[in-house]
């Protein structure tokens, strides 16, 4: 469960991206509007990823309970040979992204935490809310790009760990697949890293303007 279900919100998260990424050709406010055409079909959408990330957080919890139990008693001298950091906090990166979740929806989905620059608010010249507008004001305040940073920081970490340990759960951890399995979900990590920080960043250093 927790390799399908970490799995599916990594399709999600590539998805996202790709959707966030029109804002660079001006596509941003179409995208979102053809997002919100279907409300039945949104919503359904939105609920179906709600149970996928409960049941990945439920496994997680389950799974890091069951590891502290199966050795209450600390080694008394530790060295790590193969796990990794990021490997060694999956527990304290999820929770960041957790954490960080609930701001985003709060921020950009129900646009609660900064009503004075909601789309809602402010439709373009075609009468759709601007979205646009709401991401740049945004990210052009520093505190919320590196609180947006910080947070796909620990997506990077998450994932460079979770993909290739959830490709680990089906089986492909032999000497000739594992080696390209993790070199493959190094090098997804690092992409959507990239992916998702440049938005603040090209905003917040005034490359991206309308």
């Amino acid at each position: 469960m927790m390799a399908a279900t970490g799995q599916l919100l990594v399709l999600f998260i590539i998805l996202h991206v790709l959707g966030n990424s029109t804002i660079y050709f001006g596509w941003l406010n179409a995208y979102a509007a053809h997002l919100h055409a279907l409300p039945p079909l949104l919503w359904s959408f939105r609920l179906v990823m709600i149970a996928l990330f409960s049941l990945h957080l439920f496994f997680a919890i389950v799974l890091t309970l069951e590891n502290g139990a199966a050795r209450p008693q600390p080694y008394l001298v530790k060295k790590n040979l193969e796990s990794t950091f990021a490997g060694r906090n999956m527990i304290w990166t999820g929770a960041v992204i957790g954490v960080f979740l609930f701001y985003h929806l709060l921020h950009f989905t129900f646009q609660v935490t900064n009503p004075a620059i909601a789309a809602v608010r402010h439709p373009d010249s075609l009468g759709r809310p601007d979205v646009f507008l709401m991401v740049a004001r945004s990210f052009q305040n520093i505190g919320i790009s590196i609180l947006y940073i910080v947070a796909v920081i620990a997506l990077w970490l998450h994932l460079s760990h979770g993909i290739q340990s959830s490709f680990q759960t089906w089986g492909l951890n032999s000497d000739r697949s594992f080696p390209v399995v993790k070199g493959g979900s190094a090098a997804a990590a690092i992409i959507l890293f990239i992916a998702y920080v440049a938005i603040p960043v090209v905003i917040v250093t005034g490359i991206l303007k309308r």
